[in-house]
């Protein structure tokens, strides 16, 4: 049955956190809490240099290795560059691209990011494209707009028969690491509607219906169930609450119960 179902997507970006030791604990401790994780997708994101520390550890288990970015050639002289060739080699196989803190403290513009995009699918991996406005964009009423931007430039001139391999993670700037300022799950399911929107006038109804939303904004285990019981969410993209055993576990338990509670 939960086959039939639209599984629920639960991603863990580590971001710049852990070390080795600390990476391989954090996976084991993840991997041996888990009981019956078939009603959901579960990726873990670390670190670039503990991506075959963890994906030793995820060898054997249902829990999928992604790295939180790449660069978008094969190889070649990209001094401190990581290719997708190098990812696949190392047995990822997803990888976030657009993330909130690359385009806003790095810079990265969506023709850049789409570069990414393309060659990831290229080369075989299953891509994570974020997308999401700043606070003074929602302020100026910009966020559609905002977002119906980064959609189509970051998925310009994609593969039709590469739609299966992608999926969205809206992740409002505004919201990520401030307490004060959490999108409530009807803010996250507007611009959820909003986006997959968007998706179809691009690539069809049916497309739209199939692509997987999920949501990155701070999500902790107060407020999981609340924000994946809303239609249009399918999953969520967790940062600091994936460093913590037992609180990642929680909001995935609550992505399976969420899963379940679904009619067949």
């Amino acid at each position: 049955m939960i086959d039939e179902i639209k599984k629920k997507t639960i991603v863990g970006n580590w971001k710049m956190h852990t070390t080795a030791a600390a990476a391989r604990d954090l996976a084991e401790g993840i991997v041996d809490g888990l009981i019956d994780e078939e009603g959901v997708s579960i990726i873990l994101c670390p670190p670039y240099p503990y991506l075959a520390v963890v994906g030793e550890v995820l060898k054997e288990t249902r829990i999928a290795l992604g790295a939180q970015n790449m660069y978008p050639q094969m190889e070649g002289a990209f001094t401190g560059e990581v290719s997708p060739t190098m990812l696949l080699d190392v047995g990822c196989k997803y990888v976030i691209l657009g993330h909130s803190e690359r385009r806003h403290k790095l810079g990265e513009s969506n023709e850049f990011i789409n570069d990414k995009v393309k060659v990831a699918l290229a080369a075989g991996l299953d891509v994570i494209l974020c997308v999401g406005e700043t606070l003074e964009q929602r302020k100026a009423n910009q966020t559609e707009a905002l977002l119906d931007r980064q959609l189509s430039l970051g998925l310009a001139n994609v593969e039709p028969d590469t739609l299966s391999r992608i999926s969205i993670a809206y992740e409002p700037v505004w919201a990520i690491g401030n307490p004060s300022h959490h999108a409530t799950p009807q803010q996250a399911e507007e611009a959820h509607a909003v986006l997959r929107a968007r998706f179809g006038r691009i690539f069809g109804k049916d497309a739209a219906k199939q692509i997987s939303i999920q949501y990155g904004g701070s999500v902790v285990p107060g407020d999981a169930a609340a924000l994946l019981s809303r239609p249009g969410i399918d999953g969520a993209l967790i940062g600091g609450a994936s460093l913590v055993v037992n609180d990642f576990l929680e909001i995935v338990r609550s992505a399976i119960a969420e899963t379940e509670a679904q009619p067949a």
